[in-house]
C-alpha cells in the first residue's frame, strides 16, 4: 500500500467516507492547465520527504490559487502543512483520517518546544484548521475536529514609534535624493513599504498631493494615500533627477523596481550613521510614526483607519493606547492635586513617629 491510498480500516474516531479517494480524479484536468511552479515544489518536497497526504495537499493549494491567493499566502500554507505532516510522520501517523485533536495539541506543543514565537505558531494553527476544514468538507476527518477550537494567546505588543528627535537625527544624515524622498514619504502617508515600492510614477499627484494605492499589500483593496508638504518638495526633487524611462517611482541600479532588501540595507546603514541602530527600529515604525503623529494631532480613529487601509478598526485602535492625549491629561491633572496634598498627597514620614516605633508598625502585620 502507497502512503497516498486509504486505509480499509475504520478509525474510532472516523466516519466513514467516500470522499477520501484521492481528489486527484476531480481536478486533473483542471491542475494539468494551471500548472503552478510554487505549489509544485511544495509538491516535490513532499514526495522527498516521504510524506503523506500529497493529493489533497495537492488540490487544497490549486484551490487557493484559483481563489486568486497571493503566492506569499501559498506560500505560508505549503510551509505549514510541510511542517504539520513531518510533525506527524514522527509521531508514527501514516493517514490523515487518523488526525485527533491531540496531534494538533501536540503540534502546537512542539512547535513551542521549537522556540517559535506565539504570533507563528498562532498564524500556523489559524492555516492549519482551514486545510481541517477543507477535510472536514471532504469529509475525510470527522467534524468534531473543528468544535471548540484551540487557541493561542498572543500578545498584544504596542505599535513602536520612532521618537521624535531619533527622526530628525535620522532625516539629518539622509543625503541622496531618492532615499530622502522615499523616507519622508513613509513618515508622511504611512504606506507600507511594499505598497510604495510598488508605485508607478503615474499613481503620484504632487498638485493634489496624493498617491493612488491600487491594490493594497495585505488587504488588497485600493485607498487613497496623502502627502505633505516636504514630502512633495522632496519627491518634486526626485522626480527632476530619476530616469523618466523607468515605470516605478523608486527602483535601483539596473532594476525595474527598488527592492524590500536594499532599502532595508539602505534604511540600517542611516540608522548607525545616526547612532540610532541600537534603538532597533525597523521600516515599519515609520507607518507607526506616522499614526501616532496623525493622532497627536487630532485625527480621528475612522479616518485613520481608511488611511492606512485597516481591515478593521481595532488595528487602529493600538494606537489610540499609545497616544491617548485626553487620558494623559486626565492623569497629570490628578496627580497635580494629589501632590499637593488633596486628598491624599504628601506621603511623608511622620516628623513625631520614632523610627523604631515606625518599623515596629510596619513588621507587625506580617508576624
Amino acid at each position: 500500500m502507497t502512503v497516498e491510498q486509504v486505509p480499509q480500516e475504520k478509525s474510532p474516531h472516523r466516519r466513514p467516507c467516500i470522499a477520501s479517494a484521492s481528489p486527484d480524479r476531480e481536478t486533473d484536468a483542471v491542475t494539468t492547465r494551471l500548472k503552478n511552479p510554487l505549489i509544485e515544489k511544495c509538491l516535490k518536497q513532499l514526495v522527498k520527504k516521504g510524506l503523506f497526504g500529497r493529493p489533497f495537499v495537492k488540490d487544497y493549494l490549486y484551490g487557493l490559487k484559483r481563489r486568486n491567493c497571493r503566492p506569499n499566502t501559498i506560500r505560508s500554507y505549503g510551509a505549514t502543512l510541510m511542517v504539520f505532516l513531518s510533525y506527524l510522520k514522527d509521531q508514527g501517523r501514516t493517514y490523515l483520517e487518523t488526525i485527533t485533536r491531540d496531534d494538533l495539541s501536540g503540534f502546537i506543543e512542539h512547535e513551542q518546544d521549537r522556540g517559535m514565537q506565539p504570533k507563528t505558531v498562532s498564524t500556523r494553527l489559524r492555516l492549519l484548521y482551514a486545510f481541517v476544514n477543507y477535510l472536514v468538507d471532504r469529509e475525510v476527518m470527522h467534524p468534531d475536529l473543528l468544535k471548540r477550537k484551540i487557541r493561542v494567546k498572543v500578545p498584544e505588543a504596542l505599535p513602536r514609534a520612532m521618537d521624535p528627535d531619533d527622526v530628525l537625527q535620522l532625516l539629518s544624515v539622509i543625503k541622496k535624493s531618492r532615499d530622502w524622498a522615499l523616507i519622508l514619504v513613509l513618515l508622511r502617508t504611512g504606506m507600507r513599504i511594499g505598497e510604495l515600492l510598488n508605485t508607478r510614477v503615474s499613481e503620484v499627484n504632487l498638485r493634489e498631493k496624493r498617491i493612488i494605492i491600487i491594490e493594497a499589500q495585505k488587504t488588497r483593496v485600493g485607498r487613497v494615500a496623502y502627502l505633505g508638504e516636504d514630502a512633495c518638495k522632496a519627491l518634486r526633487v526626485w522626480l527632476k533627477r530619476r530616469d523618466p524611462e523607468k515605470e516605478y517611482l523608486f527602483y535601483g541600479q539596473g532594476r525595474q523596481r527598488l527592492s524590500y532588501t536594499a532599502v532595508r540595507v539602505r534604511f540600517a546603514k542611516y540608522l548607525e550613521e545616526a547612532g540610532l541602530a541600537h534603538k532597533g527600529y525597523s521600516l515599519h515604525c515609520l507607518r507607526h510614526t506616522c499614526a501616532t503623529e496623525l493622532l497627536n494631532a487630532g485625527m480621528r480613529l475612522e479616518c485613520l483607519q481608511q488611511l492606512l487601509g485597516h481591515s478593521s478598526i481595532e488595528m487602529t485602535r493600538r494606537y489610540a493606547r499609545l497616544t491617548d492625549n485626553t487620558r494623559r491629561e486626565e492623569y497629570f491633572r490628578a496627580m497635580a492635586i494629589i501632590e499637593k496634598g488633596e486628598p491624599y498627597g504628601h506621603y511623608h514620614r511622620h516628623l513625631e513617629l520614632p523610627p523604631v516605633l515606625e518599623e515596629k508598625e510596619l513588621l507587625g502585620p506580617y508576624h
